[in-house]
């Protein structure tokens, strides 16, 4: 099985009524029985996430959903977890029920799917049930769309060729810094080992920015913070210095001026969403009343020490930078606010463990409602009076 972290998978959602086949489609694609398939109603209550192989297409993970047209008020609470999915959908599955047919519920769910920004497929469960005149009644109300019997192994695998082949039109995930330096450029990755860092291990910013390099043929140094300096005596050419955020101040001393440095937390800022975006909300640190409320959101759920970045550092520098009255409040994982107006700014987390659609997403709702928002490299540049110098190497201005 491929390694790839699910955060650099397209994500595929399967989306429906209740009873239409998504969790038998779903087992069909995958090829196991993961998801629970029942003739009752409702089975599906949580999404369901598989990652797999998608042949040849690449690294993919399919999210299996309860039933749009769930009722009670259990059934409205899987409902918005189905409709959280959506945050997270590169490519979505519309699945309807070819035996009952809901019209409606498909045109409402087609502008979601246009709200979201999120390509998709129309597909026709039930095929084997149907008759000509039936498909016909389909084709005239839903447009272009597939048929399919889960029981039916053929049409699962032309379902398959026809996903790959809309898959391959979307753009790919940018690159971290390829794209950035020359091939046979230098780069130096400092990570502090402190009690943040997980033993025996390094964490997945810096395993990804290393095989980023190798992708490009840009050599790649990863030290200490106290080995940093004899580092860059010895190397005889250095175009990057890439480092942990929390040691921006003291490594932005030891490295020379005519070296670009930044941190992995603004590279996969701007790999994972609108960089311009997360720049102009870091400047609205300068307008925040001494009352502000601020939301610091981490993608990932951990326990956290003394050397938290989100928990305890951020939140030091702004209380002693900007005002001991800031309000701040916490949000891991997926507990994101559907209305993140009631804060003044937020400040997110380097999101390497989510996809960029769900990044995307939620700078584009902080967009709709006026809210600023920014990234902890950002903010951790900005307090450390390097904020120029640390995103020089993006080619952008502030």
């Amino acid at each position: 099985m491929n390694k790839t972290p699910n955060a650099n998978r397209f994500h595929i959602g399967i989306y429906g009524n209740r009873n239409a086949g998504k969790s038998s489609l779903f087992n069909a694609i995958i090829g196991q029985d993961i998801a629970v398939v029942s003739e009752v109603e409702g089975t599906t209550t949580d999404p369901v996430f598989k990652a797999m192989e998608l042949i040849p297409f690449g690294p993919v993970v399919f999210i299996d959903t309860a039933g749009l047209d769930d009722e009670g008020l259990l059934g409205n609470l899987r409902v918005e977890k189905t409709k959280k999915m959506l945050s997270r959908t590169d490519y979505a599955i519309y699945l309807v029920d070819g035996t009952a047919p809901d019209v409606q519920e498909y045109r409402d769910m087609t502008d979601t799917f246009k709200k979201y920004r999120i390509p998709f497929m129309c597909v026709v469960n039930k095929s084997d049930l149907m008759d000509e005149v039936q498909r016909q009644v389909i084709r005239s109300n839903f447009g272009e769309v597939t048929f399919v019997s889960t029981k039916v192994l053929s049409d699962i695998h032309d379902l398959n060729q026809k996903l790959m082949g809309q898959l391959k039109i979307l753009e790919e995930e940018p690159v971290i810094v390829g794209d950035l330096l020359p091939y046979g450029s230098t780069v130096v990755m400092v990570v502090p080992i402190d009690s943040e860092a997980p033993k025996g291990r390094i964490i997945l910013p810096q395993v990804q920015l290393i095989r980023d390099c190798l992708d490009h043929g840009i050599k790649s140094f990863v030290v200490r913070d106290t080995e940093l300096e004899e580092a860059l005596k010895e190397l005889p050419k250095v175009d990057l210095v890439v480092t942990d955020s929390q040691a921006f101040a003291e490594v932005s001393k030891i490295v020379p001026k005519h070296i670009k440095l930044t941190s992995f937390s603004i590279l996969f800022a701007r790999q994972k969403g609108d960089i311009k975006r997360l720049i102009e909300g870091v400047n609205a640190f300068k307008a925040l009343r001494a009352n502000a409320k601020i939301l610091i959101s981490e993608s990932c759920t951990h326990n956290y020490s003394h050397e938290d970045i989100g928990r305890v550092k951020i939140p030091k520098l702004i209380r002693n930078k900007i005002s001991n009255q800031v309000d701040i409040s916490f949000a891991m994982g997926q507990d994101f606010p559907e209305n993140p107006n009631e804060f003044d700014m937020i400040i997110h987390c380097g999101a390497c463990m989510m996809n960029r659609k769900s990044m995307q997403t939620r700078i584009d709702l902080c967009e709709t409602q006026n809210v600023y928002i920014t990234n902890y490299g950002l903010a951790l540049a900005y307090f450390s009076g390097i904020l120029e110098r640390s995103i020089e190497i993006l080619n952008l201005e502030i």
